[in-house]
């Protein structure tokens, strides 16, 4: 994938860079994978505000997305591969044997009329899944599980992969994108391959509008804000705002919230880089 750069025409396309969805092969979603999707504004079932800086954004319709991968040993071909307004990655409409036609997470350099398929003795190729025990030593991989047949959980927004390092027993240590090394079971699922449209995070959208049309409302910074609002709030003139904390005083800048009792905790060989 790549990007372009708009010509300074208005105000707002003067920094505006878009993707130019190079990879794209249709604009027309498949009809029966289609669900409605109802939007909450941040608020509760009161109507209660629960949520910050939520509200509005472009009307959507959700792409029923097949996280398990569970038809296996069925070939599948690659009919389109898809923008998806709901994640950050490109999906792919893939057409099993049977007649089946499902979505898919599209791995970066696949491509249509490419035949997938999952199960445990498939071949570790871009789009096959398979279990993570299968995968050979240092290949990247995208769109794990955490527990077997639950579906994808984790590396699965665009551009993202992680990595097996070792396998010990019936575990395997694989390497998330935020730098964990975590156990996982060698009997959990992964699709072979980088997570696509990598280029996403070069884009800037320009305006504040586009921000607004994401569904995202202003944020206004905590230090500004009255103090029955904010902990950092109030004060005269620029005040400090105290210690850098959210609206409900938990602290920031590196206070772990994470419990020492997790059961999985045992699985973490090491934490994140800070």
């Amino acid at each position: 994938m790549s990007v372009r750069k708009l010509k300074p025409v208005t105000p707002g396309q003067r920094f505006r860079v878009v993707n130019d969805f190079e990879g794209i092969t249709t604009d027309k979603p498949e009809k029966s994978l289609l669900a409605p999707l109802k939007k909450s504004g941040g608020r509760n079932n009161t109507g209660k505000m629960t949520m910050q800086y939520k509200g509005g954004g472009h009307k959507r319709k959700y792409r029923v997305i097949d996280f398990k991968r569970n038809k296996d040993n069925v070939p599948a071909v690659v009919k389109t591969i898809e923008y998806d307004p709901n994640r950050s990655a490109f999906i792919a409409l893939v057409a099993y044997a049977d007649g089946e036609k499902r979505y898919i997470i599209a791995p970066a350099g696949l491509k249509v009329g490419q035949t997938i398929e999952s199960g445990d003795d498939v071949s570790p190729n871009i789009g096959n899944a398979m279990p993570l025990g299968k995968v050979p030593m240092g290949t990247n991989i995208s769109c794990v599980e955490l527990r077997p047949g639950q579906g994808a959980v984790m590396v699965r927004s665009a551009g993202s992969f992680a990595q097996i390092v070792a396998k010990e027993g019936k575990y395997v240590s694989i390497k998330l994108p935020s730098g964990e090394i975590r156990m996982i079971l060698a009997t959990c699922k992964a699709m072979i391959g980088v997570v696509s449209n990598s280029d996403h995070q070069l884009l800037v959208g320009g305006k504040a509008g586009r921000t607004r049309w994401l569904g995202r409302r202003p944020r206004t910074r905590a230090t500004v804000k009255n103090p029955v609002d904010h902990p950092m709030g109030g004060g005269e003139a620029k005040a400090t705002g105290g210690h850098p904390r959210s609206k409900n005083g938990i602290p920031a800048k590196g206070y772990k919230t994470r419990s020492k009792k997790k059961s999985s905790n045992k699985h973490i060989v090491e934490r994140r880089k800070k």
